[in-house]
């Protein structure tokens, strides 16, 4: 058994859920293509394009095929595991500035806290990431960059990092406190705390009162439906799909494009998707859609 797959199924004995990245890079090995490009090929994006956070798992089986086909580095998919890791990084080679970790200590001091043990991997060009459990309660956390100060950057839903056990250009990532991740503390969840929603107007589309408007009225609540039920590492994969079936009624004449992404942007902001993310898997959902038109009988 080699050593990355030793590591792969440690990680997920601790409940982290795991996925390949390409061999000594950051970049997940699978899917080999983005959302946008997404033509249905590979086995798993049949019903809708599937990214590695809706791939990584903590089933042993599956990380025994995949780690014992090839040396594949370690990603850990931060939502799922429920993990919020603060990445601190060092100034380039005989660049000037202050580390990621001396300006997490100043922003603890300036909060009367301190920086407390937790789970601490050293990165391969000698930065830190400490792991910490995410709240079990308030929004949802997201990744950010440069929001707690320069040099500190966090990973949580929708972000991953590189495992302990991996090599990255030939540097490893080597686990330098072994400790069960602590809570992430109050005063940095309140800073990483997503700005709130502006109130949600109801999207109203206007339908025709026959058998087709019905059709596509219960088209598009069962699509939003999707959407708002998700669970956690699933709601962006399900946005997809949702688009994809709306992108469909549109191409076919029975939704207008911006009725569909109305409806879908309100249903992504109701389920704690990001605007960003949400636009992209939109975008690409209802050019997927397009692509198969679907037309409602009379």
């Amino acid at each position: 058994m080699s050593d990355l797959l030793i590591a792969a199924l440690g990680h997920a004995a601790r409940g982290w859920h795991v996925f390949p990245l390409r061999p000594g890079d950051k970049r997940p090995a699978f899917p080999d293509h983005a959302a946008d490009d997404c033509t249905g090929r590979d086995p798993r994006c049949r019903a809708g394009h599937v990214g590695w956070e809706a791939r990584a798992t903590t089933d042993p089986d599956r990380i025994r095929r995949a780690w014992s086909a090839r040396p594949y580095g370690i990603g850990l998919a931060c939502g799922p595991s429920r993990l919020v890791v603060v990445d601190l990084d060092t100034p380039k080679t005989g660049g000037a500035g202050r580390d990621g970790l001396a300006v997490l200590a100043e922003l603890a001091a300036a909060h009367a806290a301190a920086i407390d043990p937790t789970y601490t991997v050293a990165t391969g060009r000698g930065g830190t990431h400490l792991y910490y459990r995410h709240p079990d309660t308030g929004p949802a956390l997201r990744n950010t960059a440069g929001t707690l100060g320069p040099m500190v950057d966090t990973r949580a839903h929708g972000g991953y990092v590189v495992a302990p056990g991996s090599t990255v250009a030939g540097r490893p990532y080597t686990v330098d406190l072994d400790t069960d991740p602590a809570p992430l503390p109050g005063w940095l969840a309140a800073l990483l705390a997503p700005a709130p929603l502006p109130p949600q107007r109801p999207v109203v589309v206007d339908l025709p009162a026959d058998r087709t408007g019905a059709y596509v009225r219960a088209a598009i609540d069962r699509e939003t439906a999707r959407v708002t039920a998700a669970p956690a590492g699933e709601r962006n994969r399900s946005l997809y799909i949702a688009a994809v079936a709306l992108g469909q009624l549109t191409a076919g004449g029975a939704l207008t494009a911006a009725d569909a992404q109305s409806v879908l942007e309100q249903a992504a902001a109701s389920a704690g998707l990001g605007r960003v993310e949400t636009a992209r898997t939109i975008r690409s959902g209802l050019a997927a859609g397009s692509r198969r038109p679907r037309k409602v009988a009379a």
